[in-house]
């Protein structure tokens, strides 16, 4: 796939993710009469989404880098470096 069509991909997905856990939350019932199969699904969720949030920040501090390294490749350039 390319690198680019992921970028906005990702954000996306981690949206449509925390939002689904706002209303699983929203939707479950007090949380003392919460069945123990939701609790450990809602728990599963978070845990994914958590880590959706990590990877992106990752790509995202990779993205910054390789757009500071096209930055510089254009400013040599422009010098006549």
């Amino acid at each position: 796939m390319d690198p680019a069509f992921l970028g906005p991909l990702i954000p996306i997905a981690a949206i449509v993710a925390f939002a689904a856990v706002k209303i699983a939350r929203l939707r479950a019932p007090l949380p003392g009469s919460a069945s123990p199969e939701i609790t450990a699904r809602l728990e599963a969720l978070e845990h994914s989404i958590q880590d959706v949030q990590q990877e992106l920040a990752e790509t995202q501090e990779r993205l910054d880098f390789a757009e500071r390294l096209l930055s510089q490749a254009r400013e040599d350039r422009r010098i006549g470096g």
